[in-house]
């Protein structure tokens, strides 16, 4: 197991998965603009000083229970995430504002099982050589409205990334962070979790927008992110998703 991340806990796993691609976009935002969307005993994770907001579309496939067959039908769907980093007890984790997904079965699971915000969504995401296109609408019941129609280019490898840096910040993250039992009513309850994440590191590449039309953001109540994104595109990995443990 040396090829991935440490440390290794030996909880239990729960499924395989196979995600590609992927984009990071990432903008600085204020600390005191996210925090209100941070449990209480939740720090944000910041990078110095700052804050940030990702929005993250990928495609996650070849979805399974470990130790079972893939079900056709229920084993690939696209999603969209919204997202900042957070810390409890030294240990850092993403946070998640909304996953938009189409798959109705996993997004059910999803918020019954991790307690995550999990949204139902209509998105295509398309590639024609290097160029990548991805466009959803939201269709969850209740949600505020969202929209994304976006398009961009894959570049050339970049060297791995290294601790220390913003790019290790933003996208080596093997841990996540819930409230539970119910997230859209609970935010500010007791409840807290934590999940893990096993892959091997990201392999990052340059990436450009050539287009970009988002109402992600703005449905959380957050303002329009302002200047150009810090962007990484991301060769497929195979991850492992573990059972959640409350903290």
């Amino acid at each position: 197991m040396s090829e991935f991340p440490t440390p290794f806990y030996r909880w239990p796993y729960l499924m395989r998965q196979r995600w590609s691609q992927l984009l990071f976009a990432h903008w600085p935002v204020a600390p005191e603009m996210l925090r209100p969307y941070l449990p209480p005993r939740l720090e944000l994770d910041l990078f110095e000083g700052q804050a940030w907001l990702g929005v993250v579309p990928f495609t996650m496939s070849n979805i399974r229970p470990l130790g079972l067959p893939a079900v056709p039908g229920f084993n690939h769907l696209h999603e969209l995430n919204v997202r900042t980093y957070a810390t409890l007890d030294g240990v850092p984790g993403v946070w998640f504002l909304s996953l938009d997904a189409t798959q109705p079965l996993g997004v059910w699971a999803a918020r019954t099982l991790f307690h995550l915000p999990y949204l139902h969504a209509r998105m295509r995401l398309t590639q024609q050589g290097n160029t990548l296109q991805a466009v959803a609408e939201r269709t969850h019941a209740g949600a505020a409205p969202a929209t994304f129609a976006a398009t961009w280019t894959v570049g050339a490898p970049l060297p791995a990334s290294q601790p220390g840096s913003l790019a290790h910040f933003l996208t080596e993250r093997y841990y996540l962070y819930t409230a539970g039992p119910d997230l859209q009513s609970d935010i500010h309850g007791p409840n807290l979790w934590r999940g893990q994440l096993l892959h091997a590191p990201w392999p990052l590449r340059e990436a450009t927008i050539n287009s970009w039309q988002s109402t992600v953001v703005e449905s959380h109540g957050l303002p329009t992110p302002t200047g150009q994104p810090v962007l990484y595109a991301a060769d497929p990995l195979d991850v492992w998703v573990q059972t959640l443990r409350r903290v």
